[in-house]
């Protein structure tokens, strides 16, 4: 009896046949209201600019905001001195004391935050989410396919959505970034490059990007990239000057204090690193287990991009999908927020489910990811157990192997053209 049962159970999981299209756009649905009713709430009970616990709207856009206040006062080194960057970003409140946001962020991306102060920190913080969501809905639109088109609105409930609004942080910016430059790899290299340069401004999320081109030869997308980054750099030269960057660099060795001291909380980190860290344990074993992982990663990214065309994903989604799963395990600096990234994986497995079913274990694993930006954060927080890192890691093994299915699907039509063109 208890084996039938586990059966049951087991079953239940693997094939996950109560994920039906229908009940997963009614949850679509019913979540997306929910959110909207949130955010409206949370907007509305709101008094210049703060949330009913003194907190801004748009936890983090403080930073940013600040950020270019100093720079268009003439000042953009003291964007990296924290007692003027503090003062700035109370400023932005007529002086309350507001919880403190520090900007670690290389000079490249004050060249994206500069114009944010010409207008009020309200207004500024909707035209920044505005733009860089609408952005990030038309590429993830992209990735749906033309056949999962209508999907393109109710993926607007997906919780990095709502993570992101609440931060007012940069991930639709980095989504469509990333997003786009795989649409792109093998039509328009060039311009592939370019959204790849232009991620620089957030480091961590492309330590994988070198390892999939170079393993995958994409040799004129390296070159756009290299000249992209190159040139950002220099512009935040000449904009900024060398002190900025000086600045800059005395700062950053504080990013790593922030993460080994716990300064940001481990509850909101979605790295191996963090997840040790949560469970009590040491520096040491926290970078071992992170570097593990990221190798683990890196070879289930090789095996899927050494080979540069697959006929289940036309433009190389595949390959794309897969480098940004793991490109989510490789850093130990990652946040709740960023988990945005996850949409461009699901967005890929949907649209090959479309085509081709779904496989064993796919829909229960795509159905954690999906509520891994609302869930991990919380569990982690109340029960101290860490969800992201192990549901980002199954991800990735189950868009490897459908990658990996397309592969052998190459291989078989190949050896049956053989086999046809034999006398």
């Amino acid at each position: 009896m208890i084996r039938a049962a586990a059966a049951v159970l087991i079953a239940t999981f693997r094939d996950a046949a109560w994920l039906t299209p229908e009940r997963v756009r009614a949850y679509l649905y019913l979540l997306g209201a929910i959110s909207l009713a949130v955010v409206v709430a949370w907007v509305g009970l709101s008094r210049n600019g703060l949330d009913l616990l003194a907190k801004p709207l748009g936890a983090d856009f403080p930073s940013f905001w600040a950020a270019s206040r100093l720079a268009l006062l003439g000042a953009p080194a003291h964007v990296y001195n924290l007692a003027v960057h503090a003062a700035a970003e109370r400023g932005a409140f007529g002086g309350v004391a507001v919880p403190y946001s520090a900007f670690f962020y290389p000079p490249t991306y004050l060249l994206f935050c500069l114009p944010l102060a010409l207008l009020p920190y309200l207004a500024s913080l909707g035209v920044w989410l505005g733009a860089t969501g609408y952005a990030c809905w038309r590429v993830v639109r992209v990735w749906l396919g033309t056949s999962l088109r209508p999907w393109a609105l109710p993926m607007l409930a997906f919780p990095g959505v709502l993570s992101t609004l609440g931060h007012g942080q940069n991930a639709f910016l980095t989504t469509a970034l990333f997003g786009a430059a795989i649409l792109m790899l093998d039509r328009r290299p060039l311009l592939a490059g370019v959204c790849f340069g232009l991620l620089t401004i957030k480091p961590q999320l492309g330590l994988m990007i070198p390892l999939a081109l170079i393993v995958s030869g994409r040799w004129r997308v390296i070159a756009s990239a290299c000249a992209t980054a190159l040139g950002l750099a220099l512009a935040a030269l000449i904009v900024f000057g060398a002190a900025t960057w000086r600045a800059w660099l005395t700062v950053s060795p504080l990013a790593r204090r922030a993460l080994e001291e716990d300064w940001v909380g481990s509850e909101k980190m979605q790295s191996a690193f963090a997840a040790v860290r949560l469970l009590h344990g040491g520096l040491g074993p926290a970078y071992g287990v992170q570097a593990a992982v990221a190798l683990m990663a890196a070879a289930v990214l090789v095996q899927v991009v050494r080979r540069r065309r697959q006929p289940s994903a036309p433009d190389g989604l595949a390959q794309g999908a897969t480098l940004a799963t793991a490109s989510l395990l490789a850093s130990p600096f990652m946040l709740d927020y960023d988990l945005m990234l996850l949409a461009l994986p699901l967005a890929w497995l949907a649209r090959e489910q479309a085509k081709a079913g779904a496989r064993p274990w796919e829909k229960t694993v795509m159905f954690a990811a999906f509520l891994a930006p609302l869930i991990s954060r919380l569990v982690a927080g109340r029960l101290g157990v860490p969800l992201g890192p192990p549901i980002i890691f199954a991800l990735l093994l189950v868009v490897a192997r459908r990658a990996m299915a397309g592969l052998r699907v190459q291989k078989t039509l190949s050896n049956l053209d053989m086999a046809v063109s034999l006398p």
